[in-house]
């Protein structure tokens, strides 16, 4: 009889426990599963413990800024947190907050709302939680990007005009015969520009086709790098069409540019006479 008043004030103590969700990266490193009973304390010494079950287990929102941290975290409800984290010397300290996130309606302009509160609330400040354009690290990869891409596109225009240049002297003698035998300047010059572009299409499009099959293993690669659920490649259609819309006018002008020297030369001047 004893014995069975135990276990039922042990489940009774379990099922009065107040809920708690763990990260993912907790409940493995702590070996824990929903159902699971949990002490959790504010201080690092342990005291003032309480017990929690776990409710549940949740993927810890992806943050670019913190993607190389281990996620050790836990969610509680409100009044929980402050039972655990008051301080018992200060009867305030349970009615008391340090931060208030205020959603502001479209149309209100933040500065004008902060020196509002300000003036009428003295000793409160407010900041924005926006990033401007100058604050923003994320700005600075943007541009880091944007140079890489504009080097990137440059260097591989420079190799495929090299590429036009060899293959229109291979083609000199043709392009002479070709006109000895009464093909005008402006067809030379189209199928010159036909063939540039075919080449610009079929390497966009193998660029593409690359960009999206390897989209998978990169972003696979680093989330279990650093086990997180960050996306960090995403190729959309929108690049996709700016990346061929890019190529094809190169692919065109890299054509002509390489072939006008004999287009615009004499018929005998192209078998070197």
């Amino acid at each position: 009889m004893p014995t069975f008043v135990a276990a039922m004030a042990c489940a009774i103590a379990l099922d009065a426990a107040p809920d708690v969700l763990v990260s993912r990266q907790l409940a493995a490193r702590a070996h824990l599963t929903v159902g699971d009973t949990v002490t959790l304390a504010a201080d690092a010494n342990g005291a003032r413990a309480r017990t929690f079950r776990v409710a549940g287990i949740y993927e810890p929102t992806p943050d670019p800024m913190r993607f190389t941290a281990e996620r050790i975290e836990g969610r509680l409800h409100l009044p929980d947190l402050i039972a655990l984290t008051a301080d018992p010397q200060d009867p305030a300290s349970t009615e008391s907050v340090n931060t208030i996130n205020v959603a502001l309606a479209p149309g209100i302009d933040t500065r004008r709302f902060i020196a509002d509160l300000a003036s009428q609330a003295p000793g409160v400040t407010g900041r924005p939680t926006a990033r401007s354009r100058d604050d923003d690290p994320f700005a600075v990869l943007d541009r880091f990007h944007l140079a890489i891409s504009v080097v990137t596109v440059v260097g591989s225009t420079a190799f495929l005009l090299a590429l036009m240049v060899i293959r229109a002297e291979e083609r000199r003698d043709t392009m002479g015969i070709l006109r000895l035998i009464g093909i005008s300047r402006p067809s030379l010059v189209a199928a010159v520009a036909i063939e540039g572009l075919l080449i610009a299409v079929m390497g966009a499009v193998f660029g593409v086709v690359l960009a999206f099959a390897t989209e998978g293993l990169v972003n696979q690669f680093f989330q279990h790098r650093y086990d997180t659920a960050l996306v960090f490649v995403r190729v959309t259609s929108s690049i996709a069409l700016r990346s061929v819309a890019i190529a094809l006018p190169l692919g065109v002008a890299a054509g002509i540019g390489a072939s006008w020297p004999l287009l615009r030369g004499e018929v005998l001047s192209l078998f070197r006479r």
